[in-house]
């Protein structure tokens, strides 16, 4: 099992970057640390289960995804 990880950066424009490495393609940005952090777990879900519905292996996970700066 693993913990998917969520980084986030701040952009020289001011937005905040998130992603998760580990599930390519989800990346997002946001106005504020948080709002980018939201988006990129909320896509990291959808990426998610739409591997599952199409019966694509996903990582076995566990718990709350982590976040690193």
């Amino acid at each position: 099992m693993s913990e998917f990880n969520v980084e986030v950066e701040r952009e020289e424009d001011g937005r905040w970057i998130g992603e998760v490495t580990e599930l390519p393609g989800v990346l997002t940005y946001g106005v504020t640390r948080d709002e980018a952090v939201a988006k990129t777990k909320s896509l990291a879900f959808r990426v998610l289960a739409d591997r599952l519905e199409h019966g694509e292996d996903i990582p076995e996970t566990h718990g709350v995804f982590a976040v690193t700066e």
